[in-house]
């Protein structure tokens, strides 16, 4: 492949062009006010806001591809969240590791249940996530109640990895690239990772193929729940303060990036780099849109164009390539006749 095809290849695809709308909202909101990009914490806040929901998006997206959705993560962010303030409150001069570890763990047991339902059970997911959304939600409600974790109860090492940087790169953003990198390599270069487009691409085939698909599955909701626990222990560092309905609408917020970072809705496509652009946009959207003035409603109306617009080109872009494919069989259909002759 030469030169400019790869170049133009690389302009066709969702990726670029979700960067290249991040761009043009952060121009737009700087030209509004400049302390937007080149404020003392512009930059910062740019790279920081959207660290816990790209964990998210890139949660929601490895279990989208398998044409599954989790509407749990916000839930489990809640509770590992508030799980994380409680050990350190209850467990004084416990060892921050520990506690960060623990916490993790705890989105780790509950993607289990998820994956457990879905793949053992053969429940469909968007029942079952909706169900554990309100459970675990109920259970972090009931623990919590009216209390919630304040500053004071962190240890400063703890809330440090919320506010302090490595380089000028808040400790947050470090962590989502770490993390984007693990499961990039995992998508896209491992058996199991490049399995989970099969699946999503046609569940059926697939396990006729022989792949063994209720365990992939149980695999991509354990991977869901692991990253939601971090990004709770990530929202109590960063925030320091954790109530009971710490990430309470996320839910939606993680499947919209997945969806307009070109995570197909119907499985079998997508990348976890685009999944996290698409949690940039959102996050820069939110941030951007109060600066040049415009309401909370025509916000949440953006976004929810944004989602309909990139489903319809999915749908859009996956009939134009169905029909490319007739249109190549059917030429190549003659050919093989000619040479039978």
């Amino acid at each position: 492949m030469s030169a400019a095809s790869r170049f133009t290849s690389i302009l066709k695809r969702r990726e670029t062009s979700v960067a290249l709308a991040v761009i043009v909202v952060v121009v737009i909101a700087t030209l509004f006010n400049s302390s937007f990009a080149f404020g003392s914490d512009g930059f910062r806040n740019l790279l920081l806001t959207p660290s816990i929901l790209v964990l998210l998006a890139i949660a929601q997206s490895v279990v989208v591809i398998t044409r599954n959705i989790d509407l749990s993560v916000s839930a489990i962010l809640g509770l590992s969240a508030y799980a994380t303030g409680r050990m350190f409150t209850d467990w004084p001069g416990a060892p921050t590791i520990l506690v960060i570890l623990l916490g993790i763990l705890l989105g780790t047991g509950l993607g289990v249940i998820n994956g457990l339902l879905v793949s053992v059970a053969k429940v469909p997911a968007l029942v079952i996530t909706l169900g554990t959304l309100y459970i675990y939600r109920g259970i972090d409600i009931a623990w919590a109640g009216s209390t919630r974790i304040n500053a004071s109860d962190l240890p400063r090492g703890f809330t440090a990895i919320g506010t302090g940087s490595l380089f000028g790169i808040p400790w947050l953003t470090v962590i989502a690239l770490i993390v984007f990198a693990i499961l990039a390599y995992y998508l896209g270069y491992t058996r199991s990772g490049r399995d989970l487009y099969a699946i999503g691409s046609n569940p059926d085939a697939a396990e006729l193929y022989g792949l063994p698909v209720a365990r992939r599955v149980f695999g991509t909701f354990v991977i869901s729940g692991t990253l939601s626990g971090a990004a709770g222990v990530m929202y109590a560092a960063r925030y320091a303060t954790v109530s009971a309905t710490a990430g309470s609408g996320l839910e939606l917020d993680s499947v919209a990036a997945a969806v307009i970072g070109g995570v197909a809705i119907f499985g079998g496509s997508g990348t976890v780099l685009g999944a996290a652009l698409g949690a940039v946009l959102l996050s820069t959207i939110n941030r951007a849109l109060p600066t040049v003035g415009i309401q909370d409603f025509w916000q949440q109306a953006v976004v929810g164009a944004l989602i309909i617009g990139a489903i319809v080109l999915d749908r859009v872009l996956y009939v134009r390539n169905q029909r490319a494919m007739l249109r190549s069989r059917d030429h190549a259909t003659p050919a093989k006749e000619g040479v039978k002759r």
